[in-house]
């Protein structure tokens, strides 16, 4: 088993980090005007006579789509004569008195500051610096409209409601851990949003991979959806694929499991979603932990993708100086490499 220890700054190519804004929006809007309100109480009338429950109630109260009123009925927020309803196919006579209790939508709760732990490496008055834990998602999103990255920076800094995605201008995966750069005013934002798209961002990662790859090389591969499972990406040759360009170098070599595994040093000069974990796995060396890209039978060794962004560079938005953060792996990381019979990389 070996380690070696180079500066990845002087190794690998000058490579940087593109985003796109837009797309930290995932979240999914079905046009409801979806705010708490007093009860709506209607009187049904023979014309509905046989008429399933949900179906009358969504073409009383147009304003809410039948979805929504289907969840309510369920979650048992709709009374029939006074009794709870949970059954959207009840039949209808025609001669009820229906109260709908409307109820907010789950994205209401988004911008919501939220008290929790957050490990802050440098912070004044443009920027601050987080080391971000694996298992915190990042910005609210369908699934996830509460307890993320962005309710605990509201809580934390107030004045963030005023900057657009307070402050966010780039992502990690939910249990990628590592380096992220937030902006506390809208100027700071528009600038790393620049720096960003122009590629002056510079960021590099860990992962330790399954295999053993060649000592260092660069992966150019489009990446778009995945044809068949959409929460996937996948390398691509569509005409919607994007550019994506990791270049990676093997820092050590060891043994889990009795498996042989490797500790990459990864530079992006693009940032496209899954890009180090998709371009690993094209090669056929997946991420430990990595339940997505990931073999099925190596799951047990990690309960994520054994990934962390450690090292953070960028040109400060107010000062303009050159910066560069480095954050230590988390204990989870340091124990997986020791398990492995491998050195934590300084």
């Amino acid at each position: 088993m070996s380690f070696t220890k180079p500066n990845l700054a002087e190794s690998l190519p000058d490579a940087d980090l593109e985003v796109n804004i837009d797309d930290l929006d995932e979240a999914n809007d079905d046009g409801d005007v979806a705010t708490a309100s007093a009860p709506i109480v209607l009187q049904l009338t023979p014309d509905v006579c046989g008429t399933r429950l949900d179906k009358v109630v969504s073409s009383l109260v147009p304003q809410y789509s039948r979805s929504r009123i289907q969840q309510w009925i369920e979650a048992g927020h709709v009374t029939v004569d006074g009794k709870v309803c949970t059954t959207t196919k009840l039949t209808t006579y025609g001669d009820e008195t229906v109260v709908v209790l409307p109820q907010p939508a789950p994205d209401e709760q988004a911008f919501t500051p939220e008290d929790m732990p957050l490990s802050v490496v440098y912070e004044d008055a443009a920027i601050i610096v987080i080391d971000k834990p694996a298992g915190l998602v990042v910005h609210p999103a369908a699934g996830n409209w509460s307890g993320t990255l962005l309710n605990g920076l509201l809580f934390r800094w107030p004045s963030l409601v005023g900057v657009p995605r307070a402050g966010i201008v780039h992502r990690l995966d939910k249990d990628t851990s590592g380096l992220m750069v937030v902006a506390k005013t809208l100027e700071a934002q528009t600038d790393l949003v620049r720096q960003l798209q122009a590629r002056t961002v510079k960021r590099q990662y860990l992962a330790l991979v399954w295999g053993t790859p060649q000592l260092s090389g660069t992966v150019d591969s489009p990446m778009a959806r995945h044809p068949r499972d959409r929460i996937k990406m996948a390398v691509s040759d569509s005409l919607i694929a994007k550019p994506a360009i990791t270049h990676y170098q093997r820092l050590g070599t060891g043994l889990l499991d009795r498996r042989p595994v490797s500790l990459m040093g990864c530079r992006l000069e693009t940032g496209r979603t899954h890009q180090i974990r998709v371009h690993m796995q094209s090669l056929g060396f997946s991420l430990v932990g990595d339940a997505l890209y990931g073999k099925q039978h190596l799951m047990p060794a990690f309960p994520r993708q054994a990934l962390q962004a450690s090292r953070l560079g960028l040109i400060h938005p107010t000062t303009g100086k050159s910066c560069e953060w480095f954050a230590p792996l988390p204990q989870d990381f340091a124990d997986l490499l020791a398990k492995a019979g491998m050195s934590v990389p300084e």
